[in-house]
């Protein structure tokens, strides 16, 4: 999925933190809601702006940012 459309990142917005169709709801915020056991459905309903192919793209984009994530071994 390419989600260069629909996640936005403003230095001035959030902290500079990626957010949704530059919007103030982070992705931070939505995998949140989804970890903590909300549904996409409830998610959707709590937040009306939002869309499924947002949802979408939040777990895209966290998917591409753990696949690129190096551990640097420390030199002890």
């Amino acid at each position: 999925m390419d989600y260069r459309s629909i996640i936005t990142i403003e230095p001035g917005k959030r902290s500079g933190k990626p957010c949704i169709r530059n919007m103030r709801i982070t992705v931070g915020d939505v995998l949140g809601y989804l970890a903590s056991g909300m549904t996409i459905p409830q998610v959707l309903e709590d937040f009306d702006e939002l869309t499924e192919l947002d949802i979408r793209a939040c777990l895209a984009y966290a998917a591409d940012r753990e696949r690129f994530t190096s551990i640097i071994p420390s030199a002890a």
